[in-house]
């Protein structure tokens, strides 16, 4: 399995001041590798809605199905951006389960993944893992490093799980999403989830984004509408822009718990013809 040098050697300056989306997801699936105001914030938002890990759990298992779907599709490489705390199984892990020789680069901007990137590094002989650290935002950066393991001349799955909904339309969500489609070539997907406020009573959901806000975070929980605007000018596969629990859940074992669950994300997988 090769390795490439993406910056895990750079000092590393982890901001203990406010919490962290990547820490606070690791907190919601049962880690320990977050600080206490990631936990603080993560309480208050259990305590108001305590199916949350069970959402978060529910997201990462449809991860597991998408990416089980497209490696099965033919697909050998896949970036993955805002990829979190190492939780087994990893996306590398699902894809070469179907593939050996997959390819894969994770990218982050905590430097606490940055600190555990070498659990995300161990992958098969004939495939290859790498990671990236950089800010979401900073696509020329992430694509630039990630050709060091990628072949951005053939297809590349592009995985943004519970990510954009942290970036607000003024901070350029919909410009990146685009930026990083114009460098797939036709057969490449995107694979992602995004946080709504669709399934859930309004009051509930804007409790929610103050709670975030209130922790320093942007929160920007968006409609079908708004969430189908990332997929423009792609074909998206069925079963369309779905709840995390509709997309092929027989591609995956249930999560614990998640019955009679909304899951309040949608999620969706299109293809670059």
């Amino acid at each position: 399995m090769d390795q490439q040098d993406s910056g895990r050697d750079a000092p590393l300056r982890i901001d203990t001041s406010k919490p962290h989306p990547a820490r606070m997801y690791d907190w919601f699936l049962g880690g320990k590798d977050n600080y206490p105001v990631d936990e603080e914030l993560g309480r208050q938002l259990v305590g108001f809605a305590p199916v949350i890990p069970v959402m978060a759990r529910m997201n990462r298992a449809f991860m597991h199905r998408a990416t089980r779907w497209v490696a099965g599709q033919g697909v050998r490489q896949f970036l993955d951006i805002g990829t979190g705390i190492p939780t087994e199984p990893n996306l590398h892990q699902v894809a070469q389960e179907v593939t050996a020789d997959a390819r894969v680069v994770y990218c982050d901007n905590d430097p606490i993944v940055l600190v555990h990137a070498e659990a995300l590094l161990r992958g098969t002989d004939e495939g290859s893992v790498d990671y990236v650290q950089a800010d979401a935002r900073d696509t020329a950066s992430i694509v630039g490093q990630a050709r060091k393991t990628l072949d951005f001349g053939r297809p590349v799955a592009l995985s943004l799980i519970a990510l954009l909904h942290f970036i607000g339309d003024e901070d350029g969500a919909y410009e990146l999403v685009e930026r990083l489609k114009e460098e797939l070539v036709p057969g490449s997907y995107l694979i992602m989830s995004h946080l709504t406020p669709d399934f859930h009573p309004e009051e509930a959901s804007k409790k929610v984004v103050d709670l975030y806000r209130a922790g320093g975070l942007t929160m920007d929980m968006r409609s079908r509408e708004r969430f189908a605007r990332f997929f423009e000018g792609l074909e998206v596969v069925e079963p369309g822009m779905v709840a995390a629990e509709e997309w092929h859940p027989e591609l995956g074992e249930p999560v614990p718990g998640s019955e009679g669950v909304r899951s309040g994300a949608y999620v969706a997988v299109a293809r670059k013809g």
